[in-house]
């Protein structure tokens, strides 16, 4: 139970007694009467019986009703009640002590919730050690019963990390030359890349107990918990040494230090981070206990983290290339039901990009997808669906559009489309569509031949081309705008920054970078270094003139190519979607001058 819950537990229970307190005190407290009406049942000798304490009488009249008054003269009412013959009891106790008491009740069980809760908490903070459970999610998962053969696509992070293996099962095999294992292992790398999973396989390998938790799991709103959770685990771990501890998001607590932090905010945070540098630094030469945490963002850790001592290795586990892929295909592909014949390096090749995890999505979306269809394994076109669900979103099959707005979009991505096929240096065109998928009325997918890693000038400029290209082919065909390319205008502004602020490719503004990129694995976080109102001036304009010197290129050869547009747009109108090969048919047949609907035809029947 955390906190919160515990805190609101307290707070029921004791509104409850409370309430139960006052309900019990006003059923058993009598009804009050006056002392006028009292004495007048007395005269009517209707009193049967009654008892004082002080000047409060509680009684019994002969109906047998309860009643309460107080009488400010019990020694002149006295000879009233004995000529009467009420009988009487009384009470010699203090009165005032007894509603003081009455009142405090409800004090005492609040200030006594109070007390438990802080002894809970305090218990909890307290670190007092693995053995009484106070910290059971530092408790050791036992040995992993993943190994290498569960990893595949990171061969180079793999091989790096066999030694480490060798070094658990051996440690007398490096150290008798006198050299020392290393202490810790930074894996970092983009989000899914399969961080994690390599570090149970390093465990299941060695066959070694595995600690795991979370970097956001050490802080918490106590002052010294944190702190005390890195010694706790730390000491569990030399027990059972040799033994890995996993830290997952390490940058929670690993992040720099401020250093002129006067609010003192971060003093939690930092103070765990402390404990686990002085903690690292305290392994014995003889303790094989390795310490392996994974980030996305290895810039925002504190350098004394990633000093040689601590963290003794960085491992970049990259995005996987088509060979990666293919091999991450199939081991998750052993999990399904496959169809014969299935090529999955034409699948592989055709999702570069994607991380393990990704993959790991893509054919559950195609099992899922086969098991929609009710078939009996999962074949190609599953796997092309679920790819289409994952990279341009759900489509959108309810959604009624007007034939004008239909016909706007197939030339707007016919537009995309002609420009990619008759430029050179871009990526192939994969699968034009017209078909609503996610937010976009329609879709240009280009997919490279080969994974890339740099990218050209020429390549850069005809992608800013390509993007243009729907907008430009609005503006021919119809003579007007719409606001369908504003994705297209924010890309290909987004790519003018970077090739002149980031990449230095502007002949005008020479080889100086006024941007610089902090975000990691994470991509974003771009920051704009300082520079004159003059030169802001200046890259405003080479942006604008590179946007539109690009944009009328685009609408020459549009306009050069405005059979081919009308060619291909009417071919989306018909089929909704046209794929690599069918947008090849269309090429040709256009620079043949032959008839592309009859070609079209024969190919989708024969693929029928």
């Amino acid at each position: 139970m955390n906190n919160v819950q515990m805190g609101l537990l307290m707070l029921l229970l004791t509104t409850l007694g409370v309430v139960g307190y006052n309900v019990w005190l006003r059923e058993t407290t009598p009804p009050t009467m006056t002392y006028t009406a009292f004495l007048a049942d007395l005269d009517k000798s209707e009193i049967k019986k009654i008892h004082l304490r002080g000047g409060e009488i509680t009684g019994e009249n002969k109906k047998g009703n309860s009643f309460s008054t107080f009488s400010p003269d019990v020694p002149g009412l006295m000879p009233q009640l004995i000529n009467k013959s009420v009988e009487i009891t009384a009470d010699p106790s203090d009165p005032g002590l007894g509603n003081f008491l009455q009142s405090m009740i409800p004090v005492v069980l609040i200030l006594g919730g109070w007390l438990i809760f802080n002894r809970t908490q305090s218990g909890k903070a307290s670190g007092s050690g693995f053995s009484k459970g106070k910290s059971s999610h530092l408790l050791p998962i036992g040995v992993s019963k993943i190994t290498f053969a569960d990893v595949a696509g990171i061969e180079e992070a793999q091989g790096e990390l066999t030694e480490i293996v060798d070094s658990l099962k051996n440690p007398e095999k490096f150290s008798k030359l006198g050299g020392h294992i290393p202490k810790g292992i930074l894996l970092q790398g983009p989000p899914g890349t399969g961080k994690t999973l390599l570090a149970k396989a390093i465990a299941g390998e060695a066959s070694v107990p595995f600690f795991s938790i979370g970097g956001s799991d050490f802080v918490e709103m106590f002052v010294g918990v944190g702190a005390s959770r890195v010694r706790e685990l730390f000491t569990e771990a030399k027990k059972n040494a040799p033994c890995i501890i996993f830290i997952d998001e390490i940058d929670a607590i690993g992040g720099k230090r401020s250093g002129g932090n006067a609010s003192g905010s971060n003093d939690e945070r930092e103070q765990t981070l402390n404990a686990l540098l002085v903690e690292m630094d305290g392994f014995a030469s003889d303790e094989t206990v390795i310490l392996v945490a994974a980030t996305n963002r290895p810039d925002m850790l504190d350098p004394a983290l990633l000093r040689p001592g601590r963290f003794d290795r960085q491992v970049t586990i990259s995005l996987p290339d088509a060979k990666g892929r293919l091999k991450i295909l199939e081991v998750h592909s052993k999990k399904i039901v496959m169809s014969t014949g299935i090529n999955l390096a034409v699948i592989a090749k055709s999702i570069p990009g994607f991380s393990g995890a990704d993959i790991a999505n893509l054919v559950n979306e195609a099992a899922l997808t086969a098991a929609r269809h009710d078939k009996e394994s999962v074949t190609l076109p599953d796997f092309e669906e679920a790819k289409d669900k994952i990279v341009m979103g759900l489509a959108r099959k309810s959604v009624v559009i007007s034939e004008k707005d239909r016909r706007t979009t197939a030339y707007h991505e016919a537009g995309h489309a002609i420009i990619a096929t008759v430029l050179p240096e871009t990526d192939p065109v994969h699968k034009i569509t017209i078909i609503p998928r996610g937010r976009a009325l329609g879709l240009t997918q280009q997919l490279p031949l080969d994974d890339r890693y740099t990218y050209s000038y020429e390549y850069i400029i005809n992608r800013i081309k390509i993007l243009m290209g729907g907008r430009v082919a609005e503006e021919l065909i119809f003579g007007r705008l719409t606001t369908g390319a504003s994705n297209d205008i924010l890309t290909a502004t987004e790519i003018a920054t970077r090739l002149i602020c980031e990449w230095g490719m502007n002949p005008t503004i020479g080889p100086v970078a006024h941007m610089q990129g902090h975000g990691g694995f994470l991509g974003g976080g771009s920051s704009v270094k300082p520079y004159s109102e003059q030169t802001a001036q200046t890259i405003d304009h080479e942006i604008k003139k590179t946007i539109e010197e690009c944009y009328e290129e685009t609408k020459q050869l549009l306009s050069d190519h405005n059979k081919l547009l009308h060619k291909l747009a009417e071919a989306l109108l018909v089929n909704e979607t046209v794929d690599a090969e069918e947008m090849s048919i269309v090429y040709h047949c256009y620079l043949n001058q032959k008839g592309i609907e009859a070609s079209l035809k024969s190919k989708r029947e024969g693929a029928s």
